[in-house]
């Protein structure tokens, strides 16, 4: 079956045989995605990670904290998953890539630190 990634945190959609018959419909990873959705603070996580970017040199990288911190200096803790997810709906968009450590990993299963640069 085609590669999916959910519409709302990113990650690879693992294909389930109960999905045989509606696999072209399923968006969502979990019920849990499904009832989130992508609200507005999301799509202003995307447009802070791509606007960062931007301002920075060809190939330079930039933290998630940094584009949580321009969305909201306050309470930037609570937005670290949000921005991963917003980085990882951008990799699957081909606009960035997740990086540790200099190499690109796979967003679905990246742990610990990672860095966002612009697709080469």
């Amino acid at each position: 079956m085609p590669e999916k990634s959910c519409a709302v945190c990113g990650r690879r959609i693992e294909w389930r045989r109960k999905w045989a018959a509606d696999w072209d419909q399923v968006r969502y990873c979990s019920a849990r995605c499904r009832g989130r959705g992508v609200r507005p603070v999301d799509r202003d996580l995307e447009r802070a990670v791509t606007d960062l970017l931007d301002q920075r040199r060809t190939g330079a990288t930039i933290c998630p904290s940094e584009a949580a911190r321009r969305v909201d200096p306050e309470g930037w803790r609570d937005l670290m998953e949000p921005a991963r997810m917003a980085a990882r709906r951008l990799v699957d968009a081909g606009r960035v890539e997740i990086v540790q450590q200099g190499s690109v990993v796979d967003p679905s299963t990246a742990k610990g630190p990672i860095r966002i640069r612009r697709t080469r």
